[in-house]
């Protein structure tokens, strides 16, 4: 990208395993026979997402591509269990997109300031103690601790702003985004001045603003990757309202009706929904236009039915009342664009069935093993209803229910699953 400025990377981030259970028996003088005090892992560190206001580009991701979190400590004697490692915290720019590189599964939307789990620590295995039964009293074997969860992910940074600035290059976005907030882009008579977004907050009155996107230029060909507009088209899909500048004056010798089309036409090319948000129309250069250039382009700009302002950002003419304008429509409009998410990984009943699974009953205890359930328990959250409902679907699904009752299992019977255990409930 340009300037320092990064808004797409791929990364790579692994949370941490979880800590081994202990194999460990009690020794006390004069105690004949202490019986197992193996103690639990701790679990691993989750890989945590965080938004930062502090930052507004990527650029920092593209040193470093892989985030691994601490694991957890493995279990001890005297049924002491491991510490659980602390979370890894991975700070972006607000506004940024966090997808799953391989499904394109969008697992979060950095808009808000909640932190965001994106992949979970494995929990600690089981130390010998949970071990002991009647008939076995004396268990050498412990769980070892689950894995942690690693992904590959791609991180898209999308700008949170309330207005879109969109146009040609050289039409002055640049300038008046510099008289209307308390943004300094880079201003000069040249094409792709701006080479970044720039962010600014639009006062009207105290305690009333909006936040303004200056995008880079865009022209013919912008949404098929042509200039620099491709690379910044991204920024405008979360405006609630987009802002057309327009150069009347025709100073760049192209026709200001033929400018606002092609525009349009990367907008729709790029996103039907961009296309439709709602738009404005702000002729600049007015103070180097003709009466007829002007007059021209009012007719064909509300003959499309959209609201039409003559400004001068150089002189600062007519932008008063744009910006006001502007911030009255806003408030009839829907807040900014969240993306929906989906957190969660689904696990197709027939997936499951290819992996396969064995049941085998053992003082009692019916254990199910499957090397694909694993990731499951792993992201499960058993104190969390609608994960264990789905962890129960998952089961059901993949025959292993039917599998138990065939067995001849029994309410309250143990179910012992890849080491976790729980009592069997028709």
């Amino acid at each position: 990208m340009f300037d320092g400025f990064v808004d797409e990377v791929n990364i790579t981030v692994e949370a941490g395993d979880g800590g081994d259970g202990a194999v460990s028996f009690h020794r006390e003088k004069y105690v004949a026979a202490g019986g197992p005090d193996g103690g639990d892992g701790g679990k691993g560190g989750d890989i945590v997402f965080l938004a930062d206001d502090n930052l507004n580009t990527l650029v920092d991701f593209r040193y470093k591509r892989k985030f691994k979190a601490q694991n957890g400590e493995n279990g001890q004697g005297a049924r002491k269990y491991g510490k659980s490692a602390d979370d890894l915290v991975i700070r972006v720019p607000r506004g940024t997109v966090v997808s799953d590189r391989e499904s394109g599964r969008i697992l979060a939307d950095m808009s808000g300031s909640e932190p965001v789990v994106i992949a979970k620590g494995g929990r600690g295995g089981r130390g010998n103690a949970h071990f002991a039964t009647p008939t076995r009293q004396i268990p050498h074997f412990a769980k070892p601790g689950f894995k942690g969860q690693k992904l590959d992910l791609h991180l898209e940074l999308k700008l949170l702003a309330d207005v879109g600035l969109v146009g040609f290059p050289n039409v002055g976005k640049s300038t008046l985004i510099s008289v209307v907030s308390a943004a300094k882009p880079k201003i000069a008579n040249y094409h792709f001045t701006t080479l970044t977004p720039n962010l600014g907050v639009v006062k009207i009155s105290e305690g009333s603003s909006f936040v303004m996107a200056d995008i880079p230029g865009l022209i013919e060909g912008a949404s098929e990757g042509v200039g620099l507009g491709h690379e910044f088209l991204r920024h405008v899909e979360r405006c609630r309202l987009i802002l057309h500048i327009i150069d009347v004056s025709a100073s760049e010798g192209r026709d200001p009706i033929s400018d606002y089309e092609i525009i349009n036409r990367e907008l729709r090319s790029f996103s039907e929904e961009l296309a439709n948000a709602p738009q404005i129309v702000a002729a600049n250069k007015c103070d180097m236009a003709s009466p007829e250039q002007i007059a021209a382009l009012r007719e064909y700009v509300e003959g499309q039915g959209l609201p039409f302002f003559e400004i001068s950002a150089a002189t600062t003419a007519g932008t008063r009342e744009l910006v006001e304008f502007t911030y009255n429509r806003l408030r009839d409009l829907p807040p900014l664009k969240v993306f929906e998410v989906d957190p969660q990984p689904l696990w197709e009943a027939a997936s499951a069935k290819e992996s396969g699974f064995k049941v085998t009953v053992e003082e009692g205890i019916y254990f199910v093993e499957a090397e694909w359930l694993e990731g499951i328990l792993r992201m499960a959250d058993m104190d969390d209803y609608e994960s264990l409902h789905h962890f129960q679907l998952v089961l059901k699904s993949s025959g292993i229910i039917d599998e138990l009752e065939r067995l001849g299992i029994n309410e309250g019977d143990t179910v012992s699953v890849c080491g976790f255990e729980f009592d069997y409930v028709r």
